[in-house]
């Protein structure tokens, strides 16, 4: 059984969501304020933070920022804010997912099923290749350091999601659909529109000249490509 931690301070939606989710099949913790759900996250490993913006002490921010330095939990954000400058900013600071309020029970769960399984797809299965090298860009799975050159990159959860699934699979065609799938779920249901922040972001930070990129290509009308040396190395 997955244990939600659900983070939120209003008891209106706290309880009927916490009830849906138990009779549901989860198990459910609770914290109302943003310390209390930051440490109850850190002490109890729940398979999944649900987590509202607007805290008492904490507010969602800052729980997402230290949660994400210490734990790779899925973190999904509750919101009354409808900017889309305000949803991108949680993706950036390192939440996998997004609901803005009112939301149905129905949604909040398939995301939350979405999200778990996820993970569960990105356990390995068997032994893989822990580091990939191509030209300058050296990524290493087990440690998730990345590195242009001598110079360590930094790196947000999805940019290395994207950037280790594209390099695995250098030279080939790799649809939009399929990242989706294998980094945001495959029920995902929010903007598609993020994979396209996230790949310019990830362009800003290995690419030379992000406007003309090198490594992360894209295929008009399909998804994107990472760049593979040919034999003479060119």
């Amino acid at each position: 059984m997955a244990t939600i931690l659900m983070i939120e301070d209003d008891e209106l939606i706290a309880e009927p969501v916490c009830q849906e989710l138990t009779d549901a099949g989860f198990d459910v913790l609770l914290a109302g304020d943003g310390e209390k759900g930051l440490e109850l996250a850190l002490r109890e490993n729940p398979d999944l933070v649900l987590l509202d913006i607007m805290l008492p002490v904490l507010d969602g921010w800052e729980v997402c920022r230290r949660l994400r330095k210490r734990s790779p939990v899925p973190i999904l954000m509750l919101t009354a804010l409808t900017d889309e400058i305000d949803r991108v900013l949680g993706l950036e600071i390192g939440a996998d997912d997004y609901l803005t309020k009112p939301f149905s029970s129905r949604e909040l769960i398939a995301r939350v099923r979405a999200n778990l399984r996820r993970v569960a797809l990105d356990q390995p299965s068997e032994p893989q290749l822990q580091e990939i090298s191509i030209g300058d860009i050296r990524l290493n799975l087990e440690t998730r350091r990345v590195f242009n050159g001598d110079e360590e990159l930094t790196l947000r959860f999805k940019e290395f999601e994207l950037l280790s699934l594209l390099m695995a699979r250098a030279g080939q065609a790799v649809s939009r659909a399929e990242l989706f799938d294998e980094v945001w779920g495959t029920d995902w249901l929010g903007d598609t529109r993020t994979l396209d922040v996230h790949i310019r972001w990830l362009r800003e930070k290995v690419e030379d000249d992000p406007s003309n990129p090198h490594y992360v290509q894209t295929v008009r009308g399909y998804g994107y490509r990472f760049w593979q040396p040919n034999e003479d190395g060119a």
